[in-house]
């Protein structure tokens, strides 16, 4: 065996506080981005439980289209 495979990369975990109920979750569910004037905006988390309850909001990672692409135009 390789040193690869005994020690495999182990991907980190991400684990935030929910921000309706506070606790602690490792499967959080990004409900709320706050932009900010300066730097990089803000994303907040909540657990499966609390984001049903709390809905979701465009974040960073969401593709928002408001115009029609340039291949779809030039059809």
């Amino acid at each position: 065996m390789t040193a690869e495979e005994l020690f495999p990369e182990v991907p980190p975990v991400l684990v935030v506080v929910c921000c309706d109920c506070t606790t602690l979750t490792s499967a959080p569910i990004a409900v709320r981005w706050i932009p900010r004037t300066s730097g990089p905006g803000v994303t907040l988390y909540a657990c499966p439980s609390c984001a049903p309850k709390l809905g979701a909001a465009a974040t960073p990672g969401d593709v928002i289209r408001t115009q029609p692409s340039w291949r779809s135009a030039a059809t």
